[in-house]
Order: structure tokens, then C-alpha cells, then sequence
């Protein structure tokens, strides 16, 4: 009897479902090659020899820092058990849980880098008193605690401090239990239950954490590639949440979402994948690891068909915890562009590594900021001592984002600015003192109009404001801001200092504006005669202008810089971004006919065009917790930016013009006619830059 199977042959094999990682199916199953596994040992050899893996020594202080600190808030939360007149049974089962989350928990932290940690404690034990007040106090009275600075009011209040060296960002959590279970899940939505969004924000910098290392297919390949990524970020200058740029939660999300897109893949393929898929992804559809968890207990979740100042967002990366948030709130139109041109650049390197043309140095090379633009903005902060340095530091340094904000929506973003990650340290100064800096160019393929300029007076006014609203202002905290030209640079911010022949800061070729809280008056020592002298002498520019178009990324090479009209500053700003509009409705019109849940797939030619729905913007309270990418005075923001969207052009000529108009009579102007420069008194200051090229 012959069988059925003879008769017809035999059947074909029945292909393997392919396991789906996230929200679509993998693009590549493709496991590594031999040479791809060789240039994974070749690229963990050079982190290595980069320094980015930590001793076994530091491994086990760590460990023992963390220890010690579970035992202080152990104890101190029995010390307030008992002081509140419970039982003893209830002293002694009385306890609180350090968890960590961050670069420490995804186990991609290297030597000195800071530990996240979240103490979750008992519902009687409360933030605003008992962490800040009596915990605070406990540790400032122990000899291995320095540094303590307490941040109540920040999005997720947190209390930095350095214990036996080790940074430790210390947040606090009191969930609805009297007694904290040994065995808490943190993962597990439970812990939401009557919590206030404060301590959501606070505990899903672990949860977070915990989902990233569920959702991706191979841990160790993850790891590795994260830390590739974060040390490449860190070198081309895009390593910033407080900047715009991206922190350590964002990075381990976008490298997290290429792991699942390409589940076998080795490290070194994993890393020329990530830039392959981000050069052309099309933001802002967003970076998603799983579906949009709906609204299960009443917080809000990011969802731009519901929200309107989600549609703002410009590059959203969501988190994977309820409630979902978007990670990369900070995320400006400037920090995007710069952004997508060091991810075009780690893919050309990548390209050449692929092709053995290249070694992996090469990918790391630094990003040359100092050499890449002609105008810049230096902003200096001075301080009486370094311990007030640090806190008015971090203030100022939280702003800085709204001014590069502020001035791109009052220039219609035909000036962009480039804000540099970066603290630099003048040692020559009797006080403290750090600067930061910005680069300044024209928006590339703008159409040059003869006299056109940039008047920034109101923007850096309202950033001025902004610093102003300092609750913990204390004498010698004084902030000045500057336009200097790249042949005016200090030295200070070159790694030999001898870049510069001299030190040019504050010197009497420089305009210097100092916006102190007491008065806010800037001052300018220079005449119109040096400023015009100076944009007009060549000297030196053409043998740099040469070197600099060989190092410039593609987008850049071609722009044109401002050009300083007239220099002075006197103001200072908060402000609010301004989104493309048309980029923005149509995004708007997709979520909203989109299905809640739906996800479309994934491909090489739809790289960026999945649809989402659902879930809430959040803020960060350092790099690494994405519930802080929200500045603190993002509810500042909110009216601001719908304000603009809904018409930015009558609020820049009936707002600012109106409220400047009667300040020009009184402003610099500098004519350029026939080589002949007039100029006027000043009593109030103003900054002009022109869109004629200064090459």
C-alpha cells in the first residue's frame, strides 16, 4: 500500500515562526559572520582599553556603599516608627529597600559614574519632611557623606551626595503599605496604587529599567552596545538631557529598539545598525519597545491625539512602564538637527569599519565644537565659593536650553544655536567660576537679504528673568554672557591651553554683559570702530576656514554664521520651542486615525513610521530616570507653546516688538555705509547679528 506521503512527495518543511521583539517584526534574523565577531572583539578591546569597565575593587566598594546605605535607611525609618508611637512588632518589621536603577542597574556604568538609587519606603515615612529633613540630617552628620545637596522642588526631587567618594543620586518613594515587603516587586503595578505622581515619577526610573532588560533578546550584547553608544555620545558632544541632547535612559531605549530589530546580531553589528536605522528614521513617529500601556489608574500617558503639547515633541522615545512617558521631552529642533548629523557621521564611520577601511578609533574621534562655528555665546557662572558654584551651576545650567529656545522662535529659526554639553573651568579666576558655550549659524539655505539682522535682545531679557527666580540666591552668584568670535576664544577651553597666544576673556576686544540678580545691567568695552574692525580682518580666517570645511559635518560645511552687528547684551531668557507645524499636523492626522493600539511594521524603507497611542511626557531628574525629561518650569511652558503654535507671528509682533519698541531709541546701531560705521549712545543694550557670511 503506498502512502499518501509517496504519492505526493514529501511536504516542505513548515517555516519556524519568527519571535517579534516589541512592537514589530525584527528587520534582519541574520545572525554574525566571522568577521563580524571579529570586529565585536576588536570594538570590546577598545572599550576596554578606553577605561570603561570599572575594577573589581570599585565593583565591590560600590557594593559596600550600597550596603551601608541600606542600613542607614533601615534604621531610619525604624527611629521614626517607633517615634510615632507604634507597636514594637511594628519597630521591628519596619523597614525601607534601596533599588537602583540608571547606567548601575542596565550594568553599563563605568569608573566614577554616579548610582541611581530609589529608597521606597512605608506610607507613614514622607518626602517633604522625614527624607529632606530628618534623613538629610542623618546624613549630613556622617563623616563618609559629603557633597549633600537636597533638590525638593525639582521634577523628581532627588538628594545628591557623595558617600566615601562614590556619587549617589538618592530618590524617595512612600508607597500605600505600613509595612514595606522584603520581597517587593517593583515591576509590578501594585505599587501605583495612592501614590502621588511625584513618587510615580520617582519609582519608574526602576521599573523602567527592570522592563529594558525583559525586552531586549541578548543582555550582554545590549550592554555592550549601550556602552559603545554612550561613550560615542559623550565624545561628539550629544550626551545631555538637561542640554536638549539625550541622557543614559534615552540611549539605552534607542539601543534597546535596535536589539530587538535585530535579535542574533553581534555588538559591532549592532552598532553600524543603530546608526543605519536613526539616520533615517522620521521623527518624531516614535521609538516604542512595547505597545502603550492605556490608562489603568488615572495618570496621564503620552498620547498626541489626546494632548496637545505632545505633538510638540520632536523626537519621542517612550518609555516601556506605566505610565508611559516620553523620555525625550528636552529634545529641541536644534539638538535634533545636531543630533542627526553625528548619527549621518557614525554612519559613515561605520561604513568604512564595515569595509576594513576604518579602525574603531576612528568612530570616537572628539567632536571638534571649537572649530566648527564662528560665532558663539559664552555664558560665565561665578560663584563665592564651589559649594555655591554647584547649585547655582545647576541652575543655570537647566535654563540654558530655554535660551537657545527663545532665540531660535524670536529669529522664526533662521539663527540656530548649537549648545555645547560641556563645563568650562577658568583656574585663573579668583572665585569659582564655570562657562558654558553655544555655536551660532545662520539655518542652512536661507536666503541672505542685504541689512537683515537678528535682534536676541528680548530673548536673552527673558532668560535673564529666568535666573532671576532663584530661591536660594546668595551674594557673589552672577552670571555674564558674551558674544565672542572663534579667534576670541579663551584658552582655558583648549585640552593644552595653547591654542590661543593669549587669554582673551573679559578683555577690552570682548563685549562682556554681566546680569547679576542685583541690578542687571550689562556693560560693553568695546567701541563699534573694533567690532566692525574685527569681522572685517581676515587675518588667519582663510588657512582655518580650510581646515575647518574638512572636519565639518555634511550639513554644515555650506551654512553661513551671523555676523555681530551691533554687541551688547543686557538681557537674558526663558523660553519655549516652536514646532514645525505642517511636520506636526500631519503626525496629529495619523494618530488620529490610527487604531489605539495599532503598530505598523517596521521595514529598511518605513525605518520611523511606527504609529502609536497613548502615554504621557515626563521629565528627568538626572540623566538616567526617564520621569525627569521635563524641565522645571516646563508648566511655565505649556501656555507659551500653544500660544505660539496657535499663532507665532502675532505674538512675536504684538508681544515682543511691542513690549522693545520703546528700548530701540536708546539702543546700539552700527550702519555699515561705505565702510563708514555710526554710533549712537547706549544706555540699554542690544544684540544684532547679520545673516551676511563672516568666512
Amino acid at each position: 500500500m503506498v502512502s499518501s506521503e509517496g504519492l505526493c512527495g514529501s511536504q516542505p518543511p513548515i517555516a519556524a515562526p519568527v519571535t517579534q521583539y516589541g512592537v514589530t517584526k525584527p528587520i534582519s534574523m541574520a545572525g554574525p559572520t566571522a568577521a563580524d565577531i571579529q570586529r565585536s572583539r576588536d570594538l570590546e578591546k577598545f572599550l576596554v582599553q578606553a577605561g570603561l569597565y570599572e575594577s573589581k575593587e570599585e565593583a565591590s566598594k560600590r557594593e559596600e556603599v550600597l550596603g551601608q546605605i541600606q542600613e542607614i535607611v533601615t534604621n531610619w525609618v525604624k527611629q521614626l516608627t517607633r517615634l510615632r508611637g507604634y507597636t514594637d512588632q511594628m519597630v521591628e518589621d519596619a523597614k525601607a529597600l534601596i533599588f537602583t536603577f540608571g547606567s548601575y542597574r542596565l550594568g553599563v556604568h563605568g569608573p566614577g559614574s554616579d548610582i541611581d538609587a530609589l529608597c521606597v519606603g512605608p506610607s507613614y515615612v514622607s518626602r517633604e519632611e522625614d527624607f529632606f529633613f530628618v534623613l538629610h540630617n542623618i546624613l549630613a552628620e556622617r563623616e563618609e557623606v559629603t557633597e549633600l545637596q537636597p533638590v525638593p522642588d525639582a521634577h523628581v526631587p532627588v538628594m545628591r551626595f557623595k558617600f566615601n567618594g562614590i556619587p549617589i543620586d538618592l530618590l524617595y518613594a512612600s508607597i500605600s503599605h505600613l509595612v514595606v515587603p522584603h520581597d517587593l516587586d517593583i515591576s509590578d503595578i501594585s505599587v501605583l496604587y495612592n501614590v502621588d505622581e511625584p513618587t510615580v515619577r520617582s519609582l519608574n526610573g526602576c521599573r523602567v529599567a527592570d522592563q529594558i532588560l525583559k525586552l531586549v533578546p541578548n543582555v550582554e550584547h545590549f550592554r555592550t552596545t549601550l556602552r559603545c553608544l554612550k561613550f560615542w555620545a559623550k565624545r561628539r558632544g550629544v550626551y545631555s538631557n538637561v542640554t536638549g541632547f539625550l541622557g543614559g535612559v534615552n540611549w539605552a531605549l534607542l539601543v534597546a529598539r535596535i536589539c530587538q530589530l535585530y535579535p542574533n546580531a553581534a555588538p559591532s553589528m549592532l552598532v553600524s545598525r543603530f546608526f543605519r536605522v536613526f539616520t533615517q528614521w522620521r521623527w518624531p513617529n516614535p521609538v516604542m519597545l512595547c505597545a502603550i500601556d492605556e490608562d489603568r489608574l488615572g495618570f496621564s500617558v503620552w498620547d498626541p491625539r489626546k494632548n496637545p503639547r505632545d505633538r510638540t515633541h520632536h523626537m519621542p522615545i517612550i518609555t516601556p512602564a506605566y505610565p508611559c512617558m516620553n523620555s525625550s521631552y528636552n529634545v529641541s529642533t536644534s539638538t535634533l538637527r545636531v543630533m542627526m548629523e553625528q548619527f549621518q557621521y557614525g554612519n559613515n564611520v561605520c561604513e568604512k569599519i564595515e569595509l576594513n577601511k576604518a579602525k574603531w578609533s576612528a568612530l570616537f574621534e572628539p567632536y571638534l565644537f571649537f572649530q566648527s562655528y564662528t560665532n558663539y555665546l559664552q555664558v560665565d557662572i561665578l560663584a563665592a565659593d564651589a559649594d555655591d558654584l554647584r547649585s547655582w551651576k545647576g541652575w543655570v545650567e537647566s535654563r540654558l536650553r530655554q535660551l537657545t529656545l527663545m532665540i531660535e522662535r524670536d529669529t522664526y529659526g533662521k539663527l540656530q544655536c548649537h549648545p555645547y554639553p560641556q563645563d568650562y573651568v577658568d583656574a585663573s579666576k579668583p572665585c569659582a567660576h564655570c562657562a558654558f558655550f553655544m555655536g551660532l549659524q545662520r539655518k542652512h539655505g536661507e536666503i541672505v537679504q542685504e541689512g537683515q539682522q537678528f535682534d536676541i535682545r528680548g530673548s536673552v531679557d527673558e532668560f535673564r528673568h529666568s535666573i532671576n527666580m532663584y530661591m536660594f540666591w546668595k551674594p557673589g552668584m552672577e552670571i555674564y554672557v558674551s558674544h565672542v568670535r572663534r579667534k576670541q576664544l579663551p584658552a582655558y577651553v583648549y585640552p593644552d591651553g595653547c591654542e590661543r597666544s593669549r587669554n582673551l576673556h573679559l578683555t577690552p576686544e570682548q563685549p562682556s554683559y554681566n546680569m547679576s540678580r542685583n541690578n542687571g545691567v550689562a556693560y560693553q568695552a568695546e567701541s563699534g570702530e573694533k567690532c566692525l574692525k574685527r569681522k572685517k580682518d581676515p587675518d588667519g580666517e582663510d588657512s582655518e576656514q580650510s581646515r575647518l570645511d574638512k572636519r565639518r559635518s555634511p550639513d554644515r560645511n555650506q551654512s553661513v554664521s551671523p555676523e555681530i552687528i551691533s554687541c551688547k547684551l543686557g538681557s537674558t531668557c526663558t523660553g519655549c520651542s516652536t514646532s514645525d507645524l505642517d511636520e506636526m499636523n500631519r503626525f496629529a492626522e495619523v494618530n488620529t486615525s490610527s487604531n489605539s493600539s495599532g503598530i505598523s511594521s517596521c521595514s529598511h524603507e518605513d525605518i520611523g513610521n511606527e504609529s502609536t497611542a497613548g502615554s504621557s511626557e515626563g521629565s528627568n531628574v538626572g540623566d538616567d530616570n526617564p520621569s525627569s525629561s521635563q524641565s522645571d518650569s516646563s508648566d511655565d511652558l505649556k501656555s507659551s507653546v500653544e500660544d505660539d503654535h496657535a499663532d507665532q507671528n502675532k505674538v512675536f509682533q504684538d508681544g515682543l516688538l511691542k513690549d522693545l519698541e520703546p528700548k530701540t531709541v536708546v539702543g546700539v546701531v552700527l550702519k555699515s555705509m561705505n565702510g563708514v560705521v555710526d554710533s549712537e549712545s547706549v544706555q540699554n543694550p542690544v544684540i544684532r547679528l547679520s545673516l551676511a557670511s563672516t568666512a
